[in-house]
């Protein structure tokens, strides 16, 4: 309801956005979270409906920044629309969820989700300056998933929490706790990327669009700068991505990318959890739960 509008063709495009609807998975992390310190209300609902609008505005734009057609099978608003329509229905779907928190007065999770908006813009530019050279350190790579991914989740956790009624420090252990889920949730990403999924095939779409994942960077630290200069030279060249691909994918696993991103994957968890230890959550289980839910995707 958060979609309504008096424009019949921008109502045409919400019930297109609407329908092809992902996992839901951050607007599952908020109501999960604000269950973890209290009641689940109203304001609850509106703080996770203010997550899926910021978030379903930020994938219409990274289409059109992208130039892409398709998101999850589904024409993307730009091939659809044209890019001009696209920009403008995501400022619509912006404000949609600013005025959502503020006609509610729910200044402190619009202020949450507002930083988490600023840090995805600039995780975004820093990663495109960047992947234009490929000299992405593994500190660099952390900084721009931190900003472009974690911060997303890590803001869903904490307007849950706080929609609740948490405290500030109880509000920020949540945010710190979701910003380590967010990590290990790319890097679930990047283990996609080379083949860790359910059919075992290499998705390859991060090596098609040149952007270096934990895998990789670990790989190409283990070897002489020449070896990591001629895979770099690949991953630039116009080699067909299927050959690009099978090569990349070796390379890695040779050189233990894929195993040593598991683990940290895995520590990520460990101290996500470590976080909110010593704090009484309702159901220890349903923590548990929800990381791995967030993090064991299959997809």
């Amino acid at each position: 309801h958060s979609m309504k509008t008096r424009v019949p063709f921008l109502s045409t495009i919400m019930n297109y956005i609407v329908r092809r609807k992902g996992k839901q998975i951050r607007p599952i992390v908020v109501l999960y979270s604000a269950g973890l310190c209290g009641e689940i209300g109203e304001r609850t609902y509106r703080g996770a409906a203010l997550v899926e609008l910021l978030h379903t505005a930020t994938l219409v734009h990274d289409d059109v920044v992208d130039e892409s057609y398709q998101r999850r099978g589904f024409f993307s608003v730009n091939a659809l629309w044209k890019n001009k329509i696209a920009v403008l229905v995501g400022d619509y779907l912006l404000s949609r969820g600013l005025l959502l928190s503020i006609d509610a007065g729910d200044y402190d999770l619009l202020q949450i989700s507002s930083r988490a908006v600023r840090d995805m813009s600039e995780g975004e530019l820093m990663q495109l300056e960047r992947s234009r050279f490929l000299d992405i350190t593994e500190p660099v790579y952390f900084e721009i998933i931190r900003q472009k991914t974690a911060s997303l989740i890590a803001s869903c956790c904490a307007i849950g929490a706080a929609s609740a009624g948490a405290n500030k420090e109880l509000t920020d252990r949540f945010h710190a706790f979701g910003e380590k889920i967010g990590i290990a949730f790319q890097i679930r990403d990047d283990l996609f990327d080379f083949g860790d999924n359910d059919s075992g095939k290499p998705s390859g779409i991060d090596i098609k669009e040149k952007k270096l994942t934990l895998p990789l960077i670990h790989a190409l630290k283990q070897v002489s700068p020449g070896s990591a200069k001629e895979i770099l030279k690949l991953i630039k060249s116009k080699t067909p991505d299927k050959e690009k691909l099978t090569r990349v994918t070796a390379f890695v696993n040779e050189n233990n990318g894929m195993e040593y991103a598991r683990n940290v994957m895995i520590q990520l968890k460990e101290e996500a959890f470590a976080i909110l230890d010593n704090h009484a959550t309702r159901n220890e289980l349903d923590m548990r739960a929800l990381v791995d839910f967030v993090i064991d995707r299959k997809h």
